[in-house]
């Protein structure tokens, strides 16, 4: 049986995680509310974007073309997105992460990379492929103007030639229980990137012409639907580390029941055994 001492050493420290991964647990729960908060609020409004972008699309002259829509004659090359958390501690989400990561790699090697968390970039650094930039994900809501870096390097690469088109490897937030780590389009957009069904009539007059509101909305659009991926991936780690934290927790009260009961076992062994001392009755 199990020295007394040692099993209240054990309890304490039991205790002292449970008392850490509930701390970190409701962390994550009070940023997950302002994230999900977030999210919902700017959902209907990349969605509206994009219906108004469809319709005029349809009603502008075939002739119409634009960086965002057609893609580039330059080389045939991918730039790559890659968001992931700075910090551990949130489940699966960085395993799911990695495993879809390398999948990529092993389809599309031909890549180079923005990276944004620190928790992959170990990975890309396995491989030759260039790596345009790195910035830290952070641990907050991302801002808006969090974009402004991505969208200049984008831009610069995609314009240019540099690459045909670019894709994102992020966590799409499902629900509280599910986030799904996949690799989708941002750039050229395309009919099935935008998705949405014509509901505008022929008896609209737009001001200025449809040109130039294609021209900001396209542009507006991308900007929205990279910002929607960053506050989406901030969900999903608040998420993740919520329901890692709480099963933590559970599991460490699990063990403090445990040593609870052998330590109350031993505990009172040792008081009969020094009873049967005291009383001159010889112990088994």
């Amino acid at each position: 049986m199990a020295n007394i001492h040692i099993l209240k050493r054990r309890i304490n420290a039991a205790k002292n995680v449970s008392k850490t991964t509930r701390a970190m647990q409701m962390i994550a729960a009070s940023k997950l509310k302002k994230a999900q908060n977030a999210v919902l609020s700017s959902r209907p409004y990349v969605n509206k974007i994009s219906e108004v972008i469809d319709n005029l699309i349809e009603k502008t002259d075939k002739k119409y073309t634009n960086p965002y829509l057609d893609n580039k004659s330059g080389a045939d090359k991918t730039l790559l997105l890659i968001l992931s958390p700075d910090k551990g501690l949130c489940g699966g989400l960085i395993t799911n992460l990695v495993r879809e990561f390398t999948k990529y790699q092993k389809e599309t090697p031909e890549t180079s990379y923005v990276i944004l968390g620190k928790k992959l970039e170990g990975q890309v650094l396995h491989f030759e492929n260039e790596i345009i930039a790195s910035f830290p994900f952070g641990t907050t809501l991302p801002s808006f103007s969090a974009i402004y870096p991505l969208i200049k390097i984008i831009e610069e690469n995609y314009n240019s030639g540099k690459v045909k088109n670019v894709k994102i490897l992020t966590t799409e937030f499902e629900s509280l229980f599910r986030q799904v780590p996949k690799v989708t389009n941002l750039l050229p957009l395309s009919k099935s990137t935008l998705d949405t069904e014509d509901n505008t009539d022929d008896f609209y007059l737009f001001e200025p012409n449809k040109k130039e509101l294609l021209d900001s909305l396209l542009k507006h659009y991308f900007e929205m639907s990279l910002y929607q991926k960053l506050i989406e991936a901030y969900l999903s780690e608040q998420a993740s580390r919520m329901i890692s934290m709480q099963n933590a927790t559970t599991n460490a009260n699990d063990i403090i029941d445990d040593l609870q009961l052998e330590y109350n076992k031993t505990r009172q062994a040792k008081i009969t055994s020094e009873l049967l001392d005291m009383t001159g009755v010889p112990g088994e």
